[in-house]
């Protein structure tokens, strides 16, 4: 009989155990999950990444603009600056 009631307060006493750590699992888990730690860092990347992609057609525009617009207008008129026969 003392061995059975041992037996049974050891199962008993590991099951509280189990549960103890579960629910600090749960709990550690849950504090992760709605902490905003690194919440900085992505909000810095998308500002970075947008800067880049923003710049990116920034600088596209400028040399579509130069290429088809001012440059051949530019050539043109250097040619007659120097079109000494006219």
């Amino acid at each position: 009989m003392v061995q059975l009631m041992k037996k049974i307060k050891g199962t008993i006493s590991h099951k509280i155990m189990a549960v103890k750590e579960a629910a600090s699992l749960l709990l550690r888990s849950r504090s992760i999950l709605t902490g905003n730690a690194g919440e900085g860092y992505i909000d810095t990347a998308i500002k970075i990444l947008l800067a880049v992609v923003l710049g990116a057609l920034l600088l596209a525009g400028l040399y579509a603009l130069f290429g088809e617009t001012v440059l051949p207008t530019l050539t043109e008129r250097i040619k007659e600056m120097f079109n000494y026969g006219g």
